[in-house]
């Protein structure tokens, strides 16, 4: 990797959503000088989140953009230098470890502190992305609440969409669940849970062709895909249930993954693979993608790294008095 600009920091934190940002207000308030690169999408996913109200200390709720904007100030306030730009490769096979910053500036650091997040799989349906927090939602334990009493939709055919779809089941009146194949993925028993709920109507064999309304999700038009048959069932909501990809693809061959994608840490830890290396928030964790649990992953992750660099120090320390 040969740049012309490069820079030596002590911390580097990759991504900015609660992780990426409470990893820089504990490392700034530790002296370590953090320097934090905000990557395609600063805030993270809850910058196309609307309202939130399942994060403690908001009593009126808030905006998502906004609550991100007020992570940044505080971040930016104890002093971490708040960057934007977006690593775009890694070599962590040297020390210090090197990260390129848009293909032409390195930099090397002593601690890395990944918070890259995950990206929620969509259909691709232009008014899927159109009416993205106006009803549309890829989380429905952040949103459910919103519409409860109402029919909504979910689509997803793993344990995570019958989850939802249960999760759901509790608080609206008709959960409408649209299933591509004649089967689900999911576990055999959340299958059961799932078909006897006695407000899950299951579609089989259907997809999504449009999701409907102006302003606001009024309805959603399936079509049968074994006989083409279209049937539009009026619904409040639309939950898509069917994943989420890692950002972590610039940390393959380096950092130990699971088969999703997902980077593995040191159970209790922020921990990689790799000394002094640290990961936290949605990268690493598939199973709670909660808001609240990436900010408590964050402060893992640089009390870690804090603890790492006080231990580099002093064996450097010991090995030069040595010498």
């Amino acid at each position: 990797m040969e740049h012309t600009q490069q820079e030596h920091v002590h911390v580097l934190i990759i991504g900015s959503g609660p992780a990426g940002y409470t990893a820089a207000i504990y490392t700034a308030r530790a002296n370590l000088k953090p320097v934090l690169y905000q990557g395609i999408q600063p805030g993270g996913q809850l910058t196309i989140t609307t309202e939130v109200e399942n994060y403690p200390g908001y009593p009126e709720g808030i905006q998502g953009p906004e609550m991100m904007v007020d992570f940044e100030k505080q971040a930016a306030r104890m002093g971490a230098d708040i960057r934007y730009g977006m690593a775009t490769s890694v070599d962590f096979s040297v020390r210090p470890y090197r990260v390129v910053i848009e293909e032409e500036k390195v930099i090397t650091a002593d601690a890395v502190i990944i918070a890259t997040g995950a990206s929620a799989k969509w259909l691709g349906l232009p008014s899927e992305q159109r009416l993205n927090g106006s009803g549309v939602s890829a989380c429905a334990v952040c949103d459910g609440f919103f519409f409860r009493g109402k029919e909504v939709a979910i689509v997803g055919a793993g344990d995570t969409a019958a989850e939802e779809a249960l999760y759901l089941s509790k608080m609206c009146s008709t959960v409408h669940m649209i299933v591509r194949r004649h089967e689900m993925r999911a576990s055999k028993i959340m299958q059961d849970r799932v078909m006897k709920a006695s407000n899950i109507i299951v579609y089989w064999n259907s997809e999504t062709k449009e999701v409907l309304g102006e302003n606001k999700v009024e309805a959603v038009k399936l079509v049968n895909n074994q006989t083409n048959e279209e049937t539009i069932i009026p619904v409040s909501a639309f939950f898509v249930a069917i994943g989420h990809q890692p950002n972590s693809g610039i940390f393959q061959g380096f950092l130990d993954m699971d088969e999703q994608g997902y980077i593995k840490t040191i159970p209790g830890t922020s921990c990689t693979n790799l000394e002094g290396v640290f990961a936290c928030g949605d990268v690493q964790d598939k199973i709670y993608r909660q808001a609240v649990t990436a900010a408590g992953s964050g402060c893992m992750a640089a009390l870690d790294a804090e603890r790492y660099l006080s231990a580099l120090e002093h064996s450097q320390a010991v090995a030069h008095s040595a010498n």
